[in-house]
């Protein structure tokens, strides 16, 4: 079984939309390994997005993801990094809406980085960010 990490971000976790996000999760076969809420601190934030340093959206992502709680969870099954990716959708929530509407980023994002959801984009990344958030 394979491990990921799902982050419910800031706009989704703050509108109340945690249960409905763990109810597709679920429904989807995954099981929630471990999960928490999350209080990220701006040094954390960009150590977690440091793929990212250098481009222009960067500094906004990092201090809105640490402005306010999320909620993490590690989520387990056969291809869950795969899995979980389909389920979110498209990052852009807008292309998510037109692209797969069905998908947690069309329903419950708002725009490109306040797109609900984050999730490992790799094995490699998986274990870096869980290891961040969780320890």
């Amino acid at each position: 079984m394979e491990k990921t990490l799902a982050l419910v971000k800031p706009d989704a976790y703050s509108a109340g939309h945690l249960e409905e996000i763990k109810k597709r999760i679920e429904a989807d076969g995954f099981k929630i390994v471990q999960e928490k809420e999350v209080k990220g601190t701006k040094s954390q934030m960009e150590e977690f997005y440091q793929e990212h340093k250098g481009r222009p959206f960067f500094e906004g992502l990092t201090t809105w993801m640490s402005s306010s709680p999320f909620y993490a969870m590690i989520l387990e099954k056969k291809e869950a990094i795969k899995s979980w990716r389909t389920l979110m959708g498209p990052t852009n929530s807008e292309k998510a809406r037109e692209e797969a509407p069905n998908s947690i980023r069309a329903v419950f994002g708002t725009d490109g980085s306040k797109n609900a959801t984050h999730g490992s984009d790799s094995l490699e990344s998986a274990t870096r960010e869980i290891s961040i958030i969780f320890g």
